[in-house]
């Protein structure tokens, strides 16, 4: 164990950490939701990360995205594995920049115990829980964050036993609701609390 698995120590019992860190689970964005509900993932003791994104770091990413201004430019994927290995550096990340569609949404996380939506578009989260709503992979998904205000609306839906999805489900992005980071980060937060919870009740 190295000083952050050390010091995680003194919050989990090594009986639900090692449940933890067995687990792998795969990305599918590293924007606003999967920058953030990453980074508290790894805080959380989770080592295993397949992150899925085909998109480089602009500056208007870092009102709400969890990369920094010297990162502009860089591969998204890239930059998450830096700042996440900053946080723990003996994480085992698979970062890899592609675009996910309808051809390789199937086959790219089926070595993922756990599926996060992570996307901007409603096509392609739509795409995904289609692909993932019955697939015996925990799938959490996001659907209405956009603006600020009304925090306490963003809430935690359990749809069946392996999906879950969070949002007030009508803020929608927009030119009047754009991506700020508050709800950005209560969104990504919740996801990676489902994940937490569901690992630890279960074996």
């Amino acid at each position: 164990m190295n000083a952050f698995e050390k010091a995680l120590r003194g919050y989990m019992s090594e009986e639900n950490l090692k449940k933890i860190q067995k687990v792998k689970i795969g990305l599918a964005g590293a924007g606003g939701l999967g920058s953030n509900c990453a980074c508290n993932l790894v805080r959380s003791g989770f080592k295993k990360l397949k992150v899925i994104d085909f998109d480089r770091v602009e500056a208007t990413n870092l009102n709400r995205q969890f990369y920094f201004l010297d990162q502009v430019g860089l591969p998204k994927v890239e930059a998450l594995r830096e700042n996440l290995q900053k946080i723990n550096p003996d994480l085992e990340i698979e970062s890899i920049q592609v675009k996910i569609d309808e051809s390789n949404m199937g086959s790219i996380f089926e070595d993922c115990d756990i599926v996060v939506e992570a996307f901007d578009k409603v096509i392609y989260k739509t795409m995904m829980v289609e692909r993932y709503f019955s697939s015996g992979k925990l799938l959490v998904a996001v659907s209405g964050l956009a603006g600020w205000g009304n925090s306490d609306d963003i809430a935690v839906k359990k749809v069946h036993s392996k999906f879950y999805l969070i949002g007030d489900l009508m803020s929608e992005v927009d030119e009047n609701k754009p991506p700020i980071s508050p709800r950005v980060n209560i969104a990504a937060a919740k996801q990676a609390d489902v994940i937490l919870d569901y690992v630890i009740r279960n074996d």
